[in-house]
């Protein structure tokens, strides 16, 4: 018998699966027993929850729900691209592990790029310092600005030591370049050339977002209508000179990062691609050029589901728009760039990190991104050595060799919640940005202040919702780790100064013709006003003869003209505030050699005190406060008597709600008469027909699940008179 006939004989003995046994279960019936499991709790206010976006999730998605979805039945590679730009998904075409290069000096930076690419990044991502994105050569910039963020780059000479031995045409390069790229597009074409590499075949992104720039530090160095003229030279030289470079890098991590949510993140970073589109092809360009030299950078945030409807959800709408400006199948593809958020990363507990960039980097798998970079853990602390990059390299190659993440295709796909969470997503962003359009677009809402105010109204809700730990941050706001050691934090690339880059750029100098040079320099205002690319081959020849980055912007630059100006939209993180408090108990525990000490008043057995002393230990600590702990008091008098003989600040009183009504308030009269300027705290909310007693007794304040324990903590230690 043959194998084929074994198979079928198999197949047919195998009886057909079924679940005709199971009776199917409404929704009414799984909501009468989950009533029954709360135990008098309200379904409607523990079963559902409001997001910072304003969608309210359901407790349990079914196939109702995904009736009324707009594209429920597309596939990979086609329509709105909902489910990818690819067919095959990973499997044709795997992300790019795209892991940020930020060491300052050129040479350093060579030694990075090379051990990144050798380890498992598979393409350059190349980080600028602050005075290099403003076009300002070392020699001239302010000293803080110089490799603060990332390479110092000034001359042809500093591109040839950042990119020795590595061929420019071989990997993708993902650099972001500030308001403008015309420079840093012509400095490595010109070392492409230099090296004889066939610089038509450099792919990547080499990206300016004039927009997103402006957003983030709130002014630039000329119009941006300037800038916009700039950014076409670069986009029509690119089309015709370097076909698979990318010119246009529109990022979200500039409103994530300032606390927004992600239809804001989503709607701003669409809208700054539509004003993009308007301004380049009102100077001439189509819009398959244009949208064919976008590429998205996106932030990936805490909530998992959301940030995988996020990036699914922007396919979905960038093919819209770019199908709205007339361009084909091909043009409506997006590129999105993804990184870990900066935003969620806490100072304390840092190796927390670790797990938050895993989720964060999974959920930008399962949604879908084509590049991406997994941030190191201690990034908001110190500048990452080699464990923490290895670290977050390895978070992807994890990914990609051990989970098996490059097998499905759209993973999420047939998910009723992802699917239905994507559509609501895609349908409340692409409402924000047909409101931002109707109102002027994305230019004049920044100028008049209306994106800044919507982003700081969510920061502000994000930091009420920590304050009262309805968000929990491990190891911040809650769960504090009061024996961890702080990391070292050595000085940031000493190596590193001004006389030390000047020296640099003075001896390059040293070797050029300086008048050949000068006459280069002069054809650059001349080209910015000629065809659309004259100027990126104005400043290619200009780099080789010996012009330097700030030379270049010089001459773009009218001194006279009117600079671009907006309010900022500030780099903030959602822990700040607690690590600021902690920090402050810590600087004044340094000063002085004190604390707030607060003692634990345990009433009765341990069984009877245990969970709420256990509850206000974590509830001080928050804020590194000393808790002085014991096995509890069988009496009020005993309590009282240890409370005052401990020195402590702060008494909270822990027992249980039936025990209080006659313990709370003698205990606290006995305190207060001999120790007034003793804080009395009740752990637990008080029943509002007894709150009063309490504190005419002298309570002074309550802690509990719903309490605002920022506002607490931070009222503790200007009672103690803490800086």
């Amino acid at each position: 018998m043959s194998t084929m006939d074994g198979e079928k004989q198999t197949a047919a003995a195998m009886p057909a699966v079924t679940f005709e046994e199971f009776e199917p279960t409404t929704y009414e019936e799984w909501k009468a027993a989950t009533i029954v499991a709360l135990k008098g709790g309200v379904f409607e206010k523990r079963m559902f929850t409001k997001t910072y976006e304003g969608i309210q999730l359901e407790p349990i998605y079914t196939s109702e729900d995904t009736k009324n979805l707009t594209h429920p039945h597309s596939l990979p590679g086609e329509d709105c691209f909902l489910r990818g730009v690819h067919a095959g998904g990973y499997v044709s075409t795997p992300w790019k592990i795209a892991q940020k290069c930020a060491e300052a000096l050129p040479a350093k930076f060579n030694e990075t790029a090379k051990q990144e690419l050798a380890k498992g990044s598979t393409c350059l991502n190349i980080a600028l310092d602050t005075a290099t994105l403003e076009g300002i050569d070392a020699n001239d910039a302010d000293a803080e600005k110089i490799g603060d963020q990332g390479v110092s780059l000034s001359t042809l000479q500093d591109a040839a030591q950042v990119f020795a031995d590595i061929n420019l045409t071989q990997h993708d390069l993902h650099l972001y370049t500030g308001s403008s790229n015309v420079a840093m597009l012509a400095l490595l074409t010109a070392l492409a050339k230099s090296n004889g590499q066939a610089f038509k075949n450099m792919s990547g992104c080499i990206g300016a977002d004039p927009i997103g720039a402006l957003a983030g530090t709130g002014n630039l160095s000329a119009s941006l209508g300037e800038m916009m003229d700039e950014l076409t030279h670069a986009t029509a030289w690119a089309a015709e000179k370097m076909p698979n470079m990318r010119t246009i890098l529109v990022r979200g991590e500039v409103y994530h990062d300032g606390g927004a949510n992600s239809i804001q993140e989503i709607g701003y970073t669409m809208s700054a691609a539509i004003a993009y589109i308007r301004e380049l092809q009102q100077r001439g360009l189509d819009i398959h050029t244009i949208a064919k030299h976008i590429r998205f950078s996106f932030s990936l945030g805490s909530n998992f589901f959301m940030e995988i409807a996020k990036i699914r959800a922007a396919r979905m709408i960038w093919a819209q728009i770019v199908e709205a400006f007339g361009g084909d199948s091909d043009a409506r593809k997006i590129h999105i760039h993804a990184r870990t958020s900066f935003f969620t990363k806490t100072t304390y507990d840092p190796y927390v990190n670790m797990l938050r960039t895993t989720t964060e980097s999974f959920s930008g798998v399962v949604g879908g991104v084509d590049s991406m970079e997994v941030g190191c853990f201690d990034e908001p602390i110190r500048h990452g050595d080699e464990f923490a990059r290895r670290i977050a390299r390895n978070t992807q190659l994890l990914l990609q060799n051990e989970c098996n993440l490059m097998q499905p295709v759209d993973p999420a796909g047939g998910s009723w919640y992802i699917e239905t969470l994507t559509q609501q997503v895609a349908e409340k962003s692409w409402a924000l940005i047909q409101q931002l359009d109707e109102q002027g677009g994305m230019i004049k809402a920044l100028e008049d202040g209306t994106i800044q105010k919507d982003i700081a109204a969510v920061l502000q809700q994000r930091f009420k919702n920590l304050a009262n730990r309805s968000d929990r941050a491990v190891g911040t706001n809650m769960y504090p780790n009061m024996t961890e050691q702080p990391l070292d934090v050595p000085e940031r690339f000493p190596e590193v100064s001004k006389a030390v880059r000047t020296e640099a750029i003075t001896d390059y100098r040293s070797d050029i013709d300086t008048q050949f040079c000068q006459t280069q320099l002069e054809q650059i205002a001349p080209a910015a006003d000629g065809q659309a690319g004259d100027l990126i081959n104005a400043a290619i020849k200009a780099f080789q003869a010996g012009a330097t980055v700030g030379e270049i912007r010089r001459q773009l630059t009218d001194a006279g003209a009117a600079s671009a100006a907006v309010e900022p939209i500030r780099v903030r993180r959602w822990t700040e505030q607690f690590e600021a408090m902690r920090d402050r108990t810590v600087a004044h525990k340094s000063n002085t050699g004190e604390t707030v000490k607060v003692f634990l008043a345990n009433l009765g057995p341990i069984p009877q005190h245990k969970a709420r002393a256990d509850f206000s230990t974590g509830f001080m600590e928050v804020a590194a406060f000393e808790v002085l702990k014991n096995d509890g008091f069988p009496t009020v008098e005993e309590a009282a008597k240890a409370a005052l003989e401990s020195g402590a600040d702060v008494t909270i009183i822990c027992s249980t709600d039936d025990t209080y009504p006659e313990m709370v308030p003698p205990l606290a009269r006995m305190i207060k008469e001999q120790y007034p300027a003793m804080k009395i705290i009740l752990a637990g909310a008080p029943a509002k027909e007894f709150e009063a007693s309490y504190r005419e007794a002298g309570v002074d304040d309550f802690i509990h699940v719903k309490a605002n324990c920022y506002q607490i903590l931070s009222d503790l230690q200007d009672a103690k008179g803490m800086n």
